[in-house]
């Protein structure tokens, strides 16, 4: 697994769907997997499979109210066909309308049972203010909880979450933070995250350009609790 960078875990704390707690885990238990878009170009999945230990893979659907990633179905099915842990991403746009990108999204992907809850996005004010941000952002986050009967993860890289999110009532969401460092991020108290992007400089036999590298720390049985289960929808 020459792609992956070995981080330690000392204490991982982990979200807990059912009962919104934090587990502490044992040293070292964690799951890498990838997130990929149409910057990939065409991904050779079934080369991906056989020499490297993908545990999941987030992959770009959608982006503002009318956008579709190019490469979105052939790496959804993909992703099924082979069996690994999929998950699909929204990119928000600040000056678009938190309703109809969640709609748009909602249109766009079909999930099944096992599958990684729906992500949201979020690098860039695009002109907004933190507040109106923050509002459309929950618009979206309820929308597509009503609909799906999980809770979305967001997406933001530290700085921008620390700055623009933190204080915006998002504390009962999971989190997948970007910080490129050998230190694994360290948010506002009240906030923990869920999901590492650890580096966006990876290199994964299969696929031809660099790709951002992932960790969950925490067991194959936690990151299930974590997943889309059909039966919860309303």
């Amino acid at each position: 697994m020459r792609w992956l960078l070995i981080i330690p875990f000392l204490i991982a704390p982990v979200w807990c769907a059912e009962s919104n707690s934090l587990l502490v885990l044992a040293p070292h238990v964690e799951i890498h997997g990838i997130d990929v878009s149409h910057h990939q170009k065409q991904i050779e999945w079934d080369t991906v499979t056989a020499h490297e230990n993908i545990g999941f893979a987030f992959v770009k659907a959608t982006e503002g109210s009318n956008y579709c990633d190019s490469m979105f179905c052939y790496n959804w099915g993909a992703l099924q066909r082979l069996g690994i842990k999929r998950g699909a991403y929204h990119f928000f746009k600040g000056y678009g309308c938190g309703y109809e990108q969640a709609c748009h999204f909602l249109s766009s992907v079909d999930m099944v049972n096992g599958d990684l809850p729906p992500v949201l996005d979020v690098e860039t004010l695009d002109g907004t203010t933190p507040e109106d941000l923050a509002t459309e952002l929950h618009v979206w986050l309820k929308t597509v909880e009503i609909q799906l009967g999980v809770k979305p993860i967001i997406y933001s890289n530290q700085n921008f979450f620390e700055r623009f999110l933190a204080d915006k009532g998002f504390e009962e969401y999971p989190l997948w933070i970007a910080r490129y460092s050998a230190e694994k991020p360290s948010l506002e108290e009240g906030h923990f995250w869920s999901f590492w992007q650890y580096s966006n400089e990876g290199c994964v036999e299969g696929i031809s350009k660099l790709v951002d590298l992932n960790v969950f720390p925490g067991t194959t049985e936690m990151l299930e609790e974590l997943s889309y289960k059909q039966y919860m929808r309303p």
